[in-house]
Order: structure tokens, then C-alpha cells, then sequence
């Protein structure tokens, strides 16, 4: 016998978790499903949240390691470091916050369900074949909330686009003496993206960095001048550029299945639990008025895109050009970046989640139109039409 929901969320990270918990607030009858055994696990991220992606979360600080307060750019012999002499940025045990996030949605209403994975779909019946602890299972929902991750089955099985590039993330946590106050951004040891060292407190970091080719070989080699105590290796995807369409016939999509990280950084949180809210409020008038057409479901694209589409739409014009950029351009931008007057507006600016703002004014600042060249003009153009 099918068994029947109102919605059904599919991916129990941040944005599952945002989602089903707001669709369960609004009186609606939810199911979670998640294919791990726990929640939280295994980790796929950086864990450093701005303080807007912590506070959207709306989780206690039992998940907080440490908190930073500025950035350390690095690029050959070139260096640039800033102070906002306030907290920026949280960095978190993502595996605790992923499980807050959960039992907030258990609390609100919805059922969750572990060890449980969504094999198949009928689009037209509403309906999703799952597999997992209780055996097969077909399961009927009016909306289905696809929050599953990088792999985007659900979106893959409903014929929605893919997006069109994915980073490949390496990550180690180690025993390492690093400066506590400071996230440190290594540009050129990944060309097509950066690699970083995150402080998780006394004597311990983050050291990682995402790119697209020959990802494990830079990685070895970046990690490599940080010692061998390594802790906790992990690996993720991050989609970048958005889908062209993330509804479909009784679904939509949110987090990374939709491709909504953040191009600049690669974080998702922030995005990813934003667009979950906006769903959860269009999933409540789709189940009043029976409205589950694409036409309808639109409602929750246009309210991200006004959100957050166009910040999204900058990042990846940045990103896009970030590839034109040699090792060598990089270290000449570092260089003129350290400029106090950029340094100054970078802090007064500066944001993590939003940052079309600064990179508007980093591109029109003089300094950096001469250290760029043709790269900061053609750069220019596409972020400021």
C-alpha cells in the first residue's frame, strides 16, 4: 500500500531540513527522507558559515568552533590581510549543525526517515519508489522537495537541466598553528578556484581547496607545507551556475540539486536555506489550492531569483573570468589589493554572501583597473550591465 504525504522532502542537509521545516510549520503533513544512517554525515563541506548563513540556520552556537573576524590573501610573494575587528564568519562542526537542523524539522511536525534513498519516479502519479531500512516503498506526495545534494537524482529523474560546472573538494582537518583570527585564501594553489586554511581553534585547521582538473595532485602538493597529522580526510562536488528551471511537474528543487552555491566561495548554506523557506511558502499555497503545475510552482523561482539570483548571476560572471586569470595576474591583483584604501573598502563592503557590492567597487577602484588589464575590463563589463 502507498503510503501518502502532503510533501516530501528528499536530502536532510541544511536546505532539507529549512524546507521540511517550514512546510511542517505551516500545518502540512511532511516526510524527510534521508539516505545516510545519521544526519550530518558524511561531512562535504568547509564548515565556515557567514554570520547571515548562521543566523538563517537559526541553530545555538553548540555547532561553533571558532569565530573569525578577517581573511589573509596569499599569491606568490604578494600578500594581503584585513580585519573587520568584529566576528565575519563562524566556523562550524557542520555534522552538529546538520543535526540541529534535523530535529528542528522533528520538532516542527515532520517525519524523517534514515537510511532511506529515492530510486525512482513517477512524475505524473506523484509518486517516488524509495529504498532503504523499511525495504521498497512507494510513497505519494503532492510536492516533492528535491534537497538531495550535488548528485540531483530527483532532478536528473524529472529531466531538469544539470548544471554546467562542478568543483571537485578536497578537505583535511590537522594539527597545525595557524592564525586564529583569519580565514587564508591561496589563489594560485588551484587556478581554477583557491585552496584555504580554516582555524578551528588552538592548534587546529582546515586545510582545503576546490578546482576542476588534477584536483587530488594540487591538493597533495598544497597540503603538503601544513604537516602530516592529518585528522579527517573529506571530499564533495559543488554545482555552480544555477539551473535554467528548477521546477517541474510537483517539484522543486533547492541547495546544491539546483546548483545555487555560491560561486565566489563555493558555500551553500546561506543560499541553499533561503531558497528552502521560499519553497516551504509556496508548497503551502500549492496544497491549499491543489496547484501543483509548473506554471504555479514558478512562484518559488521567481522569489529566489529576486532574492539571490542576481548575486548568484555576478559570482558566476566572476567565476568565469577567475579562469582567465595566470598564476602570475593573480599575484600582480594580490599586490595592488594591499593598498589600504582597498583594504578599507573591502572591510566596510565586504560580504560574504553578497558580494556584487564589493566586486562592483573593486573593479571600478583605478588600482584595480591597472593591475588587470583586459581581464578587469572584460570583467567590468559583465558585472556591472
Amino acid at each position: 500500500m502507498d503510503r501518502n504525504y502532503e510533501v516530501v522532502v528528499v536530502g536532510a542537509g541544511p536546505s532539507g531540513s529549512a524546507a521540511a521545516e517550514s512546510c511542517a510549520k505551516a500545518g502540512l503533513n511532511v516526510l524527510l527522507i534521508e539516505e545516510q544512517a545519521h544526519i550530518g554525515v558524511p561531512v562535504q563541506c568547509a564548515g565556515l558559515l557567514s554570520c547571515s548563513a548562521f543566523e538563517e540556520c537559526k541553530v545555538s552556537t553548540r555547532s561553533v568552533l571558532n569565530t573569525v573576524s578577517g581573511a589573509t590573501v596569499k599569491a606568490g610573494h604578494a600578500s594581503l590581510s584585513f580585519d573587520a575587528g568584529k566576528t565575519k564568519a563562524y566556523v562550524v562542526d557542520r555534522s552538529m549543525l546538520d543535526q540541529e537542523m534535523g530535529y528542528a524539522a522533528a520538532d516542527a511536525g515532520a517525519e524523517i526517515q534514515l537510511k532511506t534513498q529515492a530510486h525512482d519516479l513517477n512524475i505524473n502519479q506523484h509518486k517516488i519508489l524509495v529504498r532503504g531500512s523499511n525495504g521498497h516503498e512507494h510513497i505519494r506526495y503532492q510536492i516533492l522537495i528535491a534537497a538531495d545534494g550535488p548528485r540531483a537524482s530527483i532532478g536528473r529523474m524529472a529531466g531538469l537541466p544539470r548544471a554546467p560546472v562542478y568543483l571537485s573538494g578536497l578537505q583535511c582537518d590537522l594539527a597545525s598553528e595557524v592564525d586564529q583570527d583569519k580565514v587564508t585564501i591561496y589563489p594560485n594553489a588551484s587556478p581554477e578556484f583557491f585552496g584555504w586554511v580554516i582555524p578551528m581553534g588552538e592548534g587546529r585547521a582546515r586545510v582545503g581547496m576546490c578546482g576542476i582538473t588534477h584536483v587530488r595532485e594540487k591538493f597533495d602538493t598544497f597540503i603538503s607545507g601544513f604537516g602530516s597529522q592529518r585528522v579527517q580526510f573529506v571530499s564533495g562536488t559543488i554545482p555552480l551556475g544555477t539551473l535554467k528551471t528548477t521546477v517541474a511537474e510537483g517539484i522543486m528543487t533547492v541547495g546544491d540539486a539546483a546548483a545555487m552555491a555560491k560561486p565566489t566561495s563555493g558555500g551553500g548554506v546561506y543560499t541553499g536555506v533561503r531558497a528552502a523557506r521560499h519553497a516551504g511558502a509556496i508548497v503551502a499555497l500549492a496544497c491549499e489550492t491543489g496547484r501543483t503545475d509548473p506554471a504555479f510552482l514558478s512562484q518559488y523561482e521567481k522569489r529566489w531569483r529576486s532574492d539571490i539570483g542576481k548575486e548568484l548571476k555576478i559570482g558566476y560572471a566572476a567565476f568565469r573570468y577567475r579562469q582567465t586569470i595566470s598564476p602570475q595576474d593573480m599575484e600582480q591583483i594580490v599586490s595592488v589589493m594591499s593598498n589600504p584604501d582597498i583594504r578599507d573598502l573591502i572591510v566596510q563592503k565586504g560580504d560574504m554572501d553578497r558580494p556584487g557590492r564589493l566586486l562592483r567597487s573593486l573593479l571600478l577602484h583605478p588600482s584595480m583597473y591597472r593591475a588587470g588589464g583586459v581581464v578587469i575590463k572584460s570583467a567590468i563589463r559583465a558585472l556591472t550591465e
